[in-house]
């Protein structure tokens, strides 16, 4: 094997983090006496990929994210409604939907009979939490590290240092981290000396000169083309 640990990212490598979303959504605007709609989900999406954004680079806090993305979107579709409490009750939401990307619950039980298997994410720890104990995979990772636990996210080096200490302090030969997110994952990756595995399902563009040491386009890919074999 080259590698005796698998590094998973959480949302939107093996969870499908974006149909989540939007079912948390369609429940919380009614129980606030307001309609869902597409164009709010759009328009959520798009505040809210900016905020983790902004998150990833240290510019706020997962306390300010929680509220602030509300607050925004409240401002743009005209709707008024206590941020903190329309999160407090989204987030309670969407911890019930561990909806997983295809193939994830084929893939996770194949590799964990021959591979350590963890996760490392920028989400909040009492969404993840809830979500992996209600996952067919949430008992197959030995190692779970939640930036919103140790208050350092991706791709800063602490949030590594951190799963590795949680792995037992793994040579960094040993590691390959698999994720979606150039800036977080694969950015976090490089820096600290690890393999990178970018899983790119909508065939995105690369603008910002990083080479990751593998590329998929689908999760069974990490066995089909002998990424970790």
């Amino acid at each position: 094997m080259k590698y005796r640990w698998l590094l998973f990212d959480v949302d939107n490598t093996l969870f499908d983090f974006d149909a989540a979303e939007l079912k948390a959504l369609a429940h919380t605007f009614p129980q606030f006496g307001h309609a869902y709609t597409s164009e709010i989900g759009e328009a959520y999406h798009r505040i809210n990929r900016e905020l983790w954004q902004a998150f990833e680079r240290g510019e706020i806090t997962a306390v300010q994210l929680r509220t602030t993305r509300f607050q925004r979107l409240f401002q743009t579709i005209g709707f008024q409604a206590d941020p903190a409490a329309f999160s407090d009750v989204y987030l309670g939401n969407l911890a019930t939907f561990p909806d997983l990307i295809a193939g994830a619950d084929e893939l996770i039980p194949r590799l964990s009979r021959t591979h350590q298997l963890a996760l490392i994410t920028n989400g909040l720890s009492d969404v993840q939490r809830p979500r992996l104990a209600a996952s067919p995979i949430g008992g197959y990772f030995t190692a779970v590290t939640i930036s919103d636990e140790i208050g350092v996210a991706k791709p800063d080096a602490g949030i590594f240092d951190a799963a590795f200490t949680a792995m037992g302090q793994p040579a960094k030969s040993d590691v390959l981290i698999i994720g979606d997110s150039l800036t977080s994952d694969i950015r976090g990756g490089v820096d600290y000396g690890i393999d990178t595995c970018w899983y790119n399902p909508a065939g995105k563009s690369n603008p910002n000169g990083l080479t990751p040491t593998y590329e998929i386009c689908h999760l069974q890919e990490m066995l089909e083309t002998g990424v970790i074999l």
